[in-house]
């Protein structure tokens, strides 16, 4: 275990604290049910402890207190320096290793290196020392050849082949068509190791081709990472991964690739904050995206349609929607490719049943919930958008029906913070008796224990 929460560390820049929780699978509600249950069984009294706490503790907004430290080496079975939240001044070199995962390896790739935070200056202290002294020893001669290794990875980074920016994009690829049916969790992982690697080529100097290769991967891969932080709730690392893909895609400076992230950004204010930051996102990226047809604009209008109606603007929603449908006409055998970023048939039917869901236009969304054509968690989606249309006119139990069945329709790996935060949402005016009410609490702490984060 050990090993591997080091690798976690060392591979997503997590810290060491979470990469416990990670390490073991857990989610943050169940660290803190499975801290509950340890002070529980050891008679240690109630820990102070919930999820937003450990969340400020993983990264590091806030520190525990003594007790509670002794509480988390307990549940991870660790001690304090191995949880990151305490100093190590051991003499023994050993402790400084780390175990760091080679993306796309197995378990037996992995290769054990020497923290090198501070790995350049201590070498220059020695050979500044040798220099002085004129007494060369056994590290010295380790030092030399460990520059030289260091220098022949530098060398072996600073040019990138047509094979290699191959591989990258068919890489992309493959992961885009994966998104649309894995879970965030281990997709986000997959990411991330990709991600590793894909840095250590842009960190080089490489011809203008090729860094617009690297820089276009770069943003498709953040753009995903973003997408699924956003599905797990984790809203703060989905902004600023979605500012990463901004900066990576202004950077490549085609207006095409710089739309299609404001555009998918739109969904993230639309379902965790202002609608009107989704209206800004739409509309920048409808500016970008020109009068040509493509999947940024096509989206853009769409997801500016679904939030005008949401917001009352009832004749702007329609106008939007419209403006939406004939640009998605116009791209009529163009590539329909079940790919992330792709704007198909499917995704147009899902934008246009939200919109008119908030419009009202019930006579409109016939054999809605018999579609099969929907993503994943898109008929999830929709199920909750009818029962925030109806419980904003007051109808609950309805409401509450309806987010039950929703989350019933959800594979327990796809059931994130997304659809649980809205589910919940509904029960905060709700009346607890109604049987509605009381079956879509039952439900949810069911899937509550199956939260990713």
């Amino acid at each position: 275990m050990w090993q591997t929460v080091q690798a976690i560390h060392g591979c997503c820049g997590v810290s060491m604290l979470k990469a416990h929780r990670l390490g073991r699978g857990w989610s943050a509600r169940q660290a803190i049910e499975e801290l509950e249950y340890l002070c529980e069984q050891q008679s240690l009294g109630l820990p102070r402890a919930s999820i937003d706490l450990l969340n400020a503790w993983e990264n590091n907004r806030a520190r525990p207190r003594p007790q509670t430290i002794d509480l988390l080496a307990r549940l991870y079975k660790a001690n304090a320096v191995r949880l990151g939240l305490a100093a190590d001044y051991c003499d023994d070199p050993g402790v400084s290793q780390k175990v760091v995962v080679v993306a796309n390896g197995s378990s037996e790739d992995a290769v054990h290196v020497e923290d090198l935070a501070d790995d350049d200056t201590d070498r220059r202290a020695l050979f500044h020392q040798a220099m002085l002294m004129g007494t060369p020893n056994g590290r010295f001669f380790a030092e030399v050849e460990g520059t030289r290794h260091d220098l022949d990875r530098s060398l072996a980074t600073t040019t990138v082949t047509e094979d290699q920016l191959d591989r990258l994009d068919e890489q992309v690829l493959r992961y885009r068509r994966e998104y649309m049916t894995t879970p965030p969790t281990p997709m986000l992982c997959r990411v991330m190791l990709e991600l590793a690697d894909v840095r250590k080529l842009t960190g080089a100097r490489q011809p203008a081709g090729v860094q617009r290769r690297l820089l276009t991967a770069t943003t498709m891969l953040a753009l995903l990472s973003a997408d699924a932080l956003m599905k797990l709730g984790d809203t703060r690392q989905a902004h600023a991964w979605y500012g990463t893909a901004r900066t990576s895609a202004d950077d490549v400076g085609d207006l095409r690739l710089r739309a299609l992230v404001r555009a998918n950004q739109t969904m993230l204010p639309y379902y965790y904050g202002d609608l009107t930051e989704t209206v800004r996102l739409a509309r920048e990226a409808r500016m970008l995206a020109g009068s040509a047809p493509s999947s940024p604009a096509a989206l853009a209008a769409a997801a500016e349609a679904r939030a005008l109606a949401r917001m009352g603007d009832r004749k702007a929603a329609r106008i939007a929607l419209a403006e939406a449908e004939q640009i998605f006409a116009r791209m009529r055998g163009m590539s329909q490719d079940d790919l992330a970023f792709v704007f198909t048939e499917k995704r147009m039917s899902f934008y246009r049943t939200g919109t008119l869901i908030e419009l009202g236009d019930d006579s409109q969304l016939q054999n809605l919930e018999t579609d099969s054509g929907f993503q994943t968690i898109d008929p999830a989606l929709i199920l909750l958008d009818q029962a925030t249309h109806l419980a904003r006119h007051g109808d609950y139990e309805e409401a509450c029906r309806l987010a039950a069945q929703a989350l019933s329709q959800v594979p327990a790996e796809h059931r994130t913070s997304i659809v649980i935060t809205r589910a919940k949402a509904l029960l905060n005016e709700a009346d607890p008796r109604l049987p509605a009410v009381r079956n879509l609490n039952q439900v949810l702490s069911e899937s509550s224990l199956r939260l990713a984060i």
